[in-house]
């Protein structure tokens, strides 16, 4: 993966922009001390970098009706129909998250259902037909927490 170089300006408007991403470009300029435009240019730089590749709204998902929420470990039948596996798994509208993994699993994915009954609709109904060897559902009761990537830039890494 390519580590790109970053200054001063880059890291305080991520920092901004990371904490809300509704913020004005101007409010971010004068608290940068720079122009609105200047910091057009670098969010437009950051974004073509694929440092930034976009920002969105979190949901409550019990709010919208979601009441579970599980990871499923997914074990292939083949290493072959990964790919394969991955496609489908996308066009599922409740798998929100999936990673290659190594360990146990081939592929674990996060899934939201509006209840325990819909999640096992989704297992039976939308995953096994997948062709997989197996899957191991873990359910999460509630968020831990959720915090933002640090950003560490040429003069704050650890030596």
């Amino acid at each position: 993966m390519a580590h790109h170089e970053l200054d001063e300006l880059d890291e305080k408007i991520l920092r901004m922009i990371m904490d809300n991403a509704r913020i004005p470009f101007l409010e971010v300029a004068r608290a940068c001390g720079v122009s609105g435009a200047a910091i057009h240019q670098r969010v437009q730089k950051l974004t073509g970098l694929g440092v930034i590749r976009g920002s969105e709204f979190i949901l409550d998902a019990e709010k919208i009706g979601y009441e579970t929420c599980a990871y499923v470990g997914i074990f292939l039948a083949s290493p072959s129909t990964f790919d394969n596996v991955v496609k489908e798994l996308e066009k599922i509208p409740e798998v929100v998250e999936c990673y290659y993994t190594t360990g146990k699993y081939d592929l674990l994915i996060k899934v939201f259902a509006k209840n325990n009954k819909d999640l096992l609709r989704i297992i039976h109904d939308q995953l096994q037909p997948l062709g997989l060897s197996r899957t191991e559902t873990m359910m999460c009761f509630k968020d831990g927490f959720r915090k933002k990537l640090p950003i560490q830039f040429i003069g704050q890494e650890e030596e």
